[in-house]
C-alpha cells in the first residue's frame, strides 16, 4: 500500500503542474513568432526606404583606354573617377596606368573606382645649362622634371669656378621626364691676370693679344682726334693700365683711334629676330654683326628648327648682319649705312681746309 501510495503522488503533482507548462510553452511559441514578425516587417521597411546594393567584382581597368574604361564601370554600375594624369614609358596617352581598389576587389555597386591615366613620353629638347651657376642649372632641371646624375670639375680658364662648362645630354638633345643629366663645372683661371700693352697695337692686333693672353675686352671706343690724330684702328689708350694685376674675369677697355678726318659714326641700335628653318634635326646657327668697328658674333650656338631667336644689337656706322646655318650663309640683312663723309684735306696756299 505503501508502494502505490509512492507512486501516485508524483502523478498528482504532474497534474496540478500540467496547466501552468503548456502555458509557457505557448508564451514561449508566440513570443518566438512576434519576435520574428518584427524583425521581417522592420528588414521590409529599411528594403523599402534603403535596399541593399548588390557587390560587384572590380575588374582589371589597367591598360584600358580611359573611355573603355568609363564605358565599362557604367556597365557595372560604378563611379569612375580620373584623378591624376602622369606620364609614362610604360603605357601610351590615355591609358589607364593605376587604379584603387585593385582589380578583383569586392566592392558595391556605385563605389567609386579612382584611376591614373597616362599622358605617355613627353619629349623635349634638352636645355643649355651651360656657363650657370649649379644652383640655377638645378632650378632649371627640377622644373622640367630632370635628374642630376653626376658632378665633375675640370681646370677652365674662361668660365668662373663653379659654373657648368660641359652637360650630358647636349643641349637641344631630344629627352624626357626623369631623364639623368650629368654636368662639368669649371675650377676657374689661376689667381691673377697681369694686363697687357696693348697701345699703339691695331684693334685686330689688340684681340689676338688678348684672346692669346687670355684676357676679355670690354668697351671699345672708337674717338676721333683730327686730322694729326692716328691712322684708323690704333690703340691710343686702355683701362686699367699695363702691368696691372686684375682678375681673370675682369675686361680691360680700349680707346682706339677712329682716324683722320673722322667726325664721329651713327650708332644704331635694333631689336633683331631670325627664325631657324624647319627640320628634322638641331642645326649650329651664327649670327655676325659687321660694322664699322669689325666683326663679332651675336649668337653662336645649336637651336631647333622653327626656333625663333631674339637679341638687341649696336652697331656702329655702316652696319649688317649676316646669318650662317651650319656655316653655310642663308641670310644677310644690313641695318644702318653711314652717310658718305669728306676727309679734310690742306691747300698747298692757303692751308684751309676745303672739301674735295
Amino acid at each position: 500500500m505503501q508502494l502505490d501510495g509512492a507512486e501516485i503522488a508524483p502523478a498528482g503533482r504532474r497534474r496540478r503542474f500540467a496547466p501552468l507548462l503548456d502555458r509557457d510553452w505557448a508564451f514561449a511559441i508566440a513570443l518566438a513568432f512576434a519576435v520574428g514578425v518584427m524583425v521581417w516587417f522592420g528588414r521590409s521597411i529599411k528594403e523599402f526606404f534603403a535596399p541593399t546594393a548588390a557587390t560587384v567584382y572590380v575588374p582589371a581597368f589597367t591598360g584600358q583606354t580611359n573611355l573603355d574604361a568609363h564605358a565599362e564601370c557604367g556597365r557595372l554600375r560604378l563611379r569612375c573617377v580620373v584623378i591624376a594624369t602622369q606620364p609614362s614609358d610604360r603605357y601610351p596617352k590615355d591609358v589607364v596606368s593605376n587604379q584603387q581598389p585593385a582589380a578583383g576587389a569586392r566592392v558595391r555597386e556605385g563605389r567609386q573606382i579612382s584611376l591614373v591615366v597616362s599622358s605617355g613620353v613627353v619629349i623635349f629638347p634638352m636645355p643649355d645649362v651651360r656657363f650657370e651657376t649649379l644652383r640655377n642649372a638645378g632650378v632649371d632641371l627640377n622644373r622640367l622634371k630632370l635628374e642630376l646624375d653626376k658632378t665633375s670639375y675640370i681646370a677652365d680658364d674662361n668660365v668662373p669656378r663653379d659654373h657648368i662648362v660641359g652637360q650630358d645630354p647636349a643641349p637641344l638633345a631630344s629627352v624626357r621626364q626623369g631623364t639623368k643629366v650629368s654636368l662639368t663645372l669649371s675650377k676657374g683661371p689661376p689667381g691673377g691676370v697681369k694686363v697687357p700693352n696693348y697701345t699703339g697695337m691695331s684693334i685686330d692686333e689688340a684681340r689676338s693679344a688678348a684672346q692669346h693672353d687670355r684676357v676679355h675686352l670690354g668697351q671699345i671706343v672708337w674717338t676721333p682726334f683730327g686730322t694729326s690724330g692716328p691712322s684708323r684702328g690704333v690703340i691710343v689708350r686702355q683701362s686699367p693700365n699695363a702691368g696691372a694685376t686684375i682678375d681673370p674675369f675682369e675686361e680691360v677697355s680700349l680707346q682706339v683711334s677712329a682716324g683722320p678726318g673722322e667726325y664721329g659714326y651713327l650708332i644704331r641700335q635694333v631689336h633683331a629676330s631670325a627664325t631657324v628653318p624647319p627640320r628634322d634635326d638641331a642645326a649650329h646657327v651664327r649670327i655676325e654683326i659687321r660694322d664699322d668697328t669689325g666683326t663679332w658674333n651675336v649668337y653662336d650656338g645649336f637651336a631647333q628648327g622653327g626656333q625663333k631667336l631674339d637679341f638687341n644689337v649696336t652697331a656702329v656706322g655702316t652696319g649688317e648682319i649676316d646669318t650662317y646655318i651650319n656655316n653655310e650663309l642663308l641670310n644677310q640683312t644690313q641695318i644702318g649705312r653711314e652717310p658718305n663723309r669728306w676727309i679734310p684735306s690742306l691747300k698747298p696756299d692757303s692751308g684751309k681746309n676745303t672739301k674735295p
